[in-house]
Order: structure tokens, then sequence, then C-alpha cells
């Protein structure tokens, strides 16, 4: 893994052998945005849809690409959406666990059972690959010491981690000779991107050493988590849709690697250390009772051409040097757009969402 805490250049990303016309859904989202360049630099020709809940969030000028995104709430898409379409990347779901568990019917509504519907007409309309974003949350609490892999039995926790499940119960028989689904279970993901999350473990402890210039752990830190960088992830997405379909067809994929996995202490001390005078305590065991060690070893020699780039260090010092760059301020760190629950707690509370989390009419009085 490099050293440097820049991205590589767009210029250095393979061209795919087939280029494909490719819907991705949740391209105004922290991974999305990243992502679009990355497949459009392969050569893919890109179409984005998302319902737009973050999209006043934006950071700093790191994308430098966008697709042309349909806004649309992934509840209410059509045939005519897929139209020449050769490939589907789904992301845009309710995204965290205390965001799924703000409203958890609705939460199964759009990542259940949208996300369902959504591969259905997919399949229907002649779209051949479907990759799907899931999640290592699904093992939950894993016992022992050994790394748990595809074949461990899942053990969601939450209402976000259960929708990873059913989605992926529910489109494995979806799979035959014209549909193929890939499952991808990413860890835990941090880093910059234009629109930023601060809700996630390292970039939240990062924003908070910049901006207090302490991280007061609450706990003794002593759970695991495996992490993986957002722009890895973009690779792997990007790996997926070039591979033959013989290689990803109906297959889970733990999406980071194995040297990823980190006691949630040891993620504070690299991004203690990447900036500079951050005080750093820790406090006694905490009630979060999620712990796993995943093990990234099918990704590594089955998903050819992937491996990540990224680590806790090198990840903490981006982040350390965008915060630099931009100078950013404790009101950017705590707006609401930069963290899931906040936002959508905010658009409920302005009536722009209804309880439904469906838009209602536009401010300015148009239908």
């Amino acid at each position: 893994m490099s050293n440097d805490p820049r991205p590589a250049p767009l210029a250095d990303v393979p061209r795919a052998a087939e280029p494909l016309n490719v819907l991705v859904t949740g391209t105004e989202g922290y991974l999305g945005c990243l992502l679009v360049p990355v497949l459009e630099a392969a050569g893919h020709r890109v179409t984005g849809l998302d319902t737009g809940f973050y999209r006043s969030g934006w950071l700093y000028n790191g994308a430098p690409v966008a697709a042309r995104t349909l806004l649309k709430d992934l509840r209410h898409v059509e045939a005519d959406d897929f139209a020449g379409i050769d490939a589907v990347v789904h992301m845009a779901e309710l995204s965290n666990d205390p965001t799924g568990e703000l409203r958890p019917g609705i939460t199964h509504e759009i990542n259940h059972e949208g996300s369902v519907r959504l591969a259905g007409i997919a399949k229907e309309s002649g779209v051949r690959r479907f990759v799907y974003m899931s999640s290592c949350s699904v093992y939950g609490v894993a016992t022992g010491d050994a790394l748990v892999d595809e074949s461990a039995p899942v053990n969601p926790q939450t209402a976000y981690a259960e929708c990873k499940v059913l989605v992926e119960r529910d489109l494995h028989p979806m799979a035959d000779d014209t549909f193929s689904p890939t499952f991808m279970r990413n860890a835990t993901a941090f880093g910059a991107s234009p629109r930023q999350r601060f809700d996630i473990v390292l970039n939240n402890l990062a924003g908070l050493a910049w901006t207090t210039g302490r991280i007061a752990m609450t706990s003794d830190g002593s759970p695991w988590r495996p992490l993986v960088h957002a722009l890895d992830i973009a690779t792997a997405i990007r790996c997926a849709l070039d591979a033959p379909l013989d290689a990803v067809h109906d297959q889970v994929f733990n999406v980071g690697a194995t040297d990823n996995n980190y006691q949630v202490k040891e993620i504070a001390e690299a991004v203690a250390a990447a900036f500079p005078g951050c005080e750093l305590s820790f406090g006694d065991q905490g009630s979060d009772n999620r712990s796993y060690r995943v093990s990234f070893e099918k990704i590594a020699t089955q998903l050819p051409g992937f491996s990540c780039s990224w680590d806790a260090s090198r990840g903490a010092r981006q982040m350390h040097d965008v915060f630099e760059q931009i100078q950013m301020s404790s009101r950017l760190f705590e707006a609401p757009p930069f963290t899931r629950l906040k936002m959508l707690e905010h658009l409920i509370a302005t009536e722009q969402i209804d309880d439904g989390f469906y838009w209602r009419s536009d401010p300015a009085g148009r239908a």
C-alpha cells in the first residue's frame, strides 16, 4: 500500500475490454460521486439515479466527472429508466445503522423491498449485470477469533444489516443465464469524498481531531472493525463490471483487505498520529457489541485486478490534508448534509419530505 495520501490519477485506471452503459444509483452520495469518474475513466458510460437527499453537501472540489443523474426515488423506477442499460450498480439505500433505526419500517420499504423491485425491473428490461452494494455488517457479532469469510453465518444486529441480508436472499434466485447479480459486502468505508460523510468511524474521529484537537473515546476501543477506503470500493466495483461473467455470477465478495481489520482503538491511534497535537483517551467497555474480523482472501484471489491501495494511516493523512486545504470549520463538520441521520431529521422537521421519506411539493410552488 502506498504512503502517498493523494489518490492515484484517473489516467492510471485500466480501460475496460467491453465498455458498458451503466446505471449507478446513488451518484449524489459519498461513494457514488467517487465511483463515476473511475467508471468513466475505464471507458464505461454512466447514467445516475438519486433521490437527492444529500446533494446540498459538497465539502471540496474533488470529483472531475459527474454523471447525468435522474433525480428519482428508487421506489419509483420504471422499465423506461433501464432503456439501453447493460449493467446496474445499486448503492442508493438509506445508509448506516442510526439512519435505519429512525424509521425501521421505511428502511425495509426502501432498502429491502425497493432494492428487490429495482432488480426485478432491471432483469425484465434485459440488464445483464447487477452489482449490489451489501455490507460486512451482515456478520454482526462474530464468535471466536477466526476471520469470517463469505460462507460464515450472517448475524445482523440492525434494520440496515437485516435489509442487506434480505436483499441478498431474494436476489440469489433471480440469477440465471440472462441476469448476473454480484454481491459486494463492503467493510466500513473511510476516506475523503466531496460528498463527505462524518458518521463513519475513521472520518468522524478525523473531524473531531481537526475541530477539537481531541479524541475522547467513550469505550475501550476493543471491538474489531474491517475498514475499506471509498476509492478501493470504487476499484472493486470497476473490477466486478470488467470481470468475466463466470467469475462474478451470483458471487458474494467481502470488499477490503485482511490487513485492514482494526480494533477501534487502533483506528483512533492512526487518526491521532495524523493530526499533530491531538489528545487521545479511552473509556470503559462500551455497549456496542458489534465486533468482527473479516477475511478478504476471496476478493484478493478471485476478482481479477483487485487490490486495496489504502490503509487507515494513509486515509487519516488524506483527511488531514483535505481539512487543511479547505480550513474546515466546526460548522462544516457538524452540518446536516454530512451526517445521514441529521440530514433526514432536518428534511422531516422542515417538512421537505413526508413520513414515508417521499419529497413533498416544491417549496417554490411547482407541482
